[in-house]
């Protein structure tokens, strides 16, 4: 049995806005759905599992590039060793601790200047006086 869906049924089922399934449609992640005959869009099963990878590697942080690669990967062969997945999942990982490490040190950085602040006035906010410095 064929399963059809149009844009906003897609969009429920994937947790994708219309928007972005236009957006993905137009930048070649998800191939162009049929056509009914008043010109609707048609999606296929296809297309919602596509959309479903897509939506989910978005969530893990990675870029529309390298879910492209992923999407490429994903579509070799059975048997294809996943070397390259682990790489790119890797180095992705090594980009999270990153930014954590980032957003520690400005945690760390706001967390000391509302403890020195006074709590008093905006003359007297050391939060304020920070960002003029």
């Amino acid at each position: 049995m064929q399963e059809n869906f149009s844009i906003g049924d897609l969009g429920r089922l994937t947790g994708c806005q219309v928007v972005t399934i236009r957006y993905y449609e137009k930048i070649g992640i998800l191939s162009e759905p049929g056509r009914s005959a008043g010109g609707h869009r048609i999606y296929g099963a296809e297309h919602r599992d596509r959309l479903t990878f897509v939506r989910k590697a978005r969530e893990l942080g990675f870029s529309l590039d390298t879910v492209r690669s992923l999407l490429s990967i994903s579509e070799t062969p059975e048997g294809t060793p996943c070397a390259d997945v682990d790489h790119i999942a890797s180095r992705h990982l090594v980009e999270v601790r990153e930014k954590i490490a980032a957003l520690k040190s400005l945690e760390g950085t706001l967390e000391g200047l509302l403890d020195i602040c006074s709590h008093t006035t905006v003359e007297q906010c050391s939060v304020l006086d920070a960002l003029r410095d």
